[in-house]
């Protein structure tokens, strides 16, 4: 049993008044899983085990990095290429050859695609396929369906006049400060599996681009994919792929290579340099070659680390098909959350594609109940609360101990829900926050 962490939650403190909202990335910050208790900090990470600052062992079984690393943390491989070409030198004023090799793969995976740009975090190549995609179609006006970033184009949909915003979709509340408000009614969000509202849509506002995530939460009903597709061949939209959580975790490649879908441009990122910073925008040669038309330019985007880590990494992904191993490991826990809660006669509700799995426990507490699971789960070696994202670094026997405190969590809640017990006694602080809601 780990007793909770007390340097993590100093340094938090700290955190707090020197950096805004505490650190780097929102779904990070300690409020969003046990406030007050959270480890916050790492020293180390390997395999699916993470250290904190006083040096306590933890299994982590809930977001991998936030899926950045589905083939665990720390991979040999991937560390010692890097690590190599770091002693020949990461930066100069020459190009690195990698990203042109890294470019030739991406192809050769996306054979509907002839050309790459690169980036290093999802927010920028979700901007990038926007430039492209409004330079290619000479339209301004986007239609989405997903989570796609920070960036004022995304945000600018909370200008919309009502109906049109994410209060659905992301944080309760959140305010699009600082973005221009003539952005307004540019950016338009449609529901997944929703084909009438988006043709309303394209219909009524001039769409030149449709940006969506494949799947997430529910699968693709009556041809969607299909006739999200014919509708842009139909109008001569650009339709954007979002495969930047998505992709390889059930193909080698993008998701939507399950439905025989291809876009005109795809985004990959998060797991595509196992926890190193890059992603690619993927796309036709007709609309990508309007990057060299418009402007974008960055100096970290030619760096060497990334394109060294994704090669390493698509290399071992093929070799292992890592896909199939993930997606059996999610596959295994969701049939544990939702055996156990059957049978201590608990209502939940799963989420996700198996190797991005989470539930929702359909009770009105739902909420503490969450952050009562977190806090046992923490007390019992395991950084997990109602999410996991599955890595080849989880094990069948690592998840089946997992499952083992769960049941007895479970136990726990059930007499909560039954007032048996008080739940408000039980829990050691605030209760957590509420994370994103998705429209897909």
């Amino acid at each position: 049993m780990v007793k909770n962490n007390n340097s993590g939650q100093k340094l938090y403190k700290k955190a707090k008044k020197i950096i805004p909202g505490g650190n780097m990335f929102l779904s990070k910050r300690p409020e969003m899983f046990l406030p007050n208790q959270w480890p916050s900090y790492f020293s180390k990470a390997r395999g699916c085990f993470v250290w904190d600052l006083d040096n306590r062992k933890y299994v982590d079984a809930s977001i991998m990095g936030i899926g950045t690393n589905s083939l665990g943390y720390g991979q040999k491989e991937i560390d010692a290429a890097v690590l190599k070409n770091i002693k020949k030198g990461n930066l100069s004023t020459l190009n690195c050859p990698e990203e042109v090799m890294l470019a030739e793969k991406l192809i050769e995976i996306n054979p509907w695609a002839d050309m790459v740009r690169l980036a290093r975090t999802g927010g920028e190549a979700n901007a990038i396929a926007i430039r492209i995609a409004r330079a290619a179609s000479g339209k301004q006006n986007i239609a989405i369906c997903g989570y796609h970033g920070w960036h004022d184009w995304y945000l600018s949909v909370n200008h919309n006049e009502t109906g049109n915003t994410l209060k659905d979709h992301l944080l309760p509340g959140l305010k699009p400060l600082g973005v221009p408000k003539n952005l307004q009614n540019t950016v338009f969000p449609f529901s997944y599996n929703d084909y009438e509202e988006l043709e309303n849509l394209v219909n009524r506002n001039d769409i030149g681009i449709i940006k969506m995530e494949v799947q997430r939460n529910y699968e693709p009903k009556n041809n969607f994919l299909k006739k999200v597709r014919n509708l842009a061949n139909k109008k001569n939209i650009v339709l954007i792929f979002d495969e930047c959580t998505s992709g390889f975790r059930e193909t080698f490649g993008g998701i939507f290579k399950k439905y025989n879908i291809e876009p005109d441009l795809s985004m990959f990122g998060k797991t595509l340099g196992n926890g190193y910073a890059i992603t690619a925008v993927v796309g036709k040669k007709n609309i990508m070659e309007y990057a060299q038309k418009t402007f974008i330019s960055s100096t970290f985007w030619s760096e060497r680390i990334g394109p060294t880590a994704a090669l390493k990494t698509l290399e071992i992904m093929e070799r292992e098909k890592s896909w199939e191993k993930i997606t059996y490991l999610g596959s295994f826990l969701r049939n544990g959350w939702k055996n156990l809660a059957k049978r201590h006669n608990i209502s939940i509700k799963l989420n996700g594609i198996p190797a991005l799995s989470s539930f929702d426990f359909d009770h009105p507490n739902k909420y503490k109940f969450k952050t009562y699971l977190t806090q046992e789960f923490l007390k019992n070696g395991f950084l997990a609360s109602n999410s996991f994202y599955a890595s080849t670094a989880h094990s069948e026997k690592i998840l089946s101990n997992y499952l083992s405190i769960y049941d007895k969590i479970l136990f726990d809640i059930k007499e909560f829900m039954d007032d048996k017990k008080s739940i408000d006694s039980m829990i050691n602080g605030p209760i957590a926050h509420v994370g994103f809601k998705r429209l897909n």
